[in-house]
């Protein structure tokens, strides 16, 4: 069964909805204390949110078959690869802003519910897109490729939030406290409401990942343009990006050749979703899925021998 043609009723649709609320819903109330969070506590919820979206990748296989499973797992891998981009520039404008640890989450949380939204936008507008205007895949395959060249050659990140044109104008419209007032987001000064500087840390946060969604939608939708598979993968790989935060932050800069292997993942889908408009055609999803495997592995396995033998790669 082609993957982009499978039909999914609207109900699946709501219990997968229902299914990531009662999540979200669980997080917070494991969390609503503000406390740090440890890499042991962490890493348990890393492996929860991996479980999670490892098992719903089961449920299409067993409900839509296997090459639905096929396009969903490598949407999950590739989406939950470039997170790893996303996790070292929030690493970055938490450092910024100095956020105190025991804030970050919450941050992070509304971070990634805004997250959800504008890709299930993204995701809608893409597919719309690649269905009625067939150069649209040229275009969003050159982008992809450009994309991958540029974080392979572009170093570091630069992330200086006060140069970003959504903080700025933030700022400029909306009355803020430059200062911090426990995990609140706004606060009564004289009398008027504020913002207070964790909410300008979201704005910051949210600004920088729809730039992030972009690159990753396009990247899924080479593989599928079946939106219940696409935002199904990004979904659960995305909520598992604050846990992922808390396991990697402090590791990210040792792996540096996992942002050649992101690169190459991003070039990989930009071809992909050319050829599909191509006498070529669409590569078999089976082969996406070992490619995405492969390109991981490889990275950071290579990442991994240069930290035994001392390199330093950047």
């Amino acid at each position: 069964m082609d993957e982009a043609t499978v039909a999914v009723p609207l109900w699946a649709w709501a219990a997968v909805g229902a299914v990531i609320a009662v999540m979200l819903a669980i997080d917070v109330l494991m969390h609503r204390d503000s406390h740090v969070i440890e890499l042991r506590e962490a890493v348990v919820w890393s492996a929860v949110w991996i479980s999670a979206g490892l098992l719903f990748g089961l449920v299409v296989w067993f409900g839509l078959g296997g090459e639905p499973a096929s396009a969903y797992f490598s949407g999950y891998l590739l989406e939950k690869a470039l997170s790893v981009d996303n996790v070292f520039v929030f690493a970055l404008i938490f450092g910024y802003f100095r956020v105190p640890p025991g804030y970050q989450h919450k941050v992070l949380f509304w971070g990634v519910v805004g997250a959800l939204v504008f890709r299930l936008l993204f995701i809608l507008a893409g597919a719309e897109l690649l269905d009625r205007l067939s150069w649209a895949a040229f275009v969003l395959g050159a982008f992809l490729v450009w994309t991958g060249w540029r974080l392979a050659v572009r170093g570091k990140p630069d992330v200086d939030p006060e140069r970003n044109l959504v903080v700025r104008l933030f700022r400029r419209v909306v009355p803020t406290d430059a200062q911090y007032h426990g995990d609140r987001f706004t606060t009564r000064v004289a009398g008027r409401r504020q913002a207070t500087l964790l909410l300008v840390t979201l704005v910051a946060i949210e600004a920088t990942d729809v730039v992030f969604a972009i690159d990753s939608v396009a990247a899924i939708l080479a593989i599928t343009t079946n939106t219940f598979l696409v935002w199904t993968a990004t979904a659960f790989a995305v909520l598992g990006l604050r846990s992922l935060y808390f396991c990697l932050a402090g590791l990210l800069r040792h792996f540096g050749y996992l942002r050649y292997g992101l690169a190459l993942l991003l070039a990989f889908a930009g071809v992909k979703l050319i050829l599909a408009e191509t006498p070529v055609g669409k590569l078999p999803v089976w082969l996406t899925l070992a490619v995405v495997v492969l390109i991981l592995a490889v990275s950071i396995a290579a990442s991994i021998r240069a930290i035994r033998r001392g390199r330093d790669v950047t």
